[in-house]
């Protein structure tokens, strides 16, 4: 884009707000602190208080802002422009706040360990969708 520059370093200037290296959103952080590791495929919601606050930092009150409907964690990370690991955190903490619930992806069912067929064709349904 045009008014957007990245360099090696991890610095983004979005246009109109402000210089910041991804790592610092989070505190240098790129895993959560407590809970169990969110794949990149979970949903993510807003609850209601998350819905009302208004005191956020821009990226936590952005992540907020795009899980009005349901939205992927990956999702999050590429609409924020961050890495799925900064992406992880941002929803962490706000799930610790009590602004977002995650609901995770069915346990997979087949003796492999992957998924079951069943949501792999919804998946596929939903690719086609888009």
């Amino acid at each position: 884009m045009a008014g957007d520059t990245a360099s090696a370093a991890g610095w983004v200037e979005p246009r109109g707000g402000r210089v910041v290296p991804v790592y610092a959103v989070t505190g240098g952080r790129t895993r959560a602190n407590d809970g169990p590791d969110m794949p990149v495929e979970a949903l993510v919601t807003a609850t209601e208080a998350g819905s009302f606050a208004t005191d956020l930092q821009l990226e936590y009150r952005a992540t907020v802002e795009l899980a009005a409907s349901p939205v992927s964690i990956v999702e999050i990370g590429a609409s924020l422009g961050v890495p799925v690991g900064v992406a992880r955190v941002l929803v962490s903490d706000l799930v610790n706040a009590k602004y977002l619930v995650v609901h995770l992806p069915p346990v997979p069912t087949t003796a492999g360990g992957g998924p079951a067929p069943e949501i792999l064709e919804r998946l596929l349904e939903g690719l086609r969708a888009r």
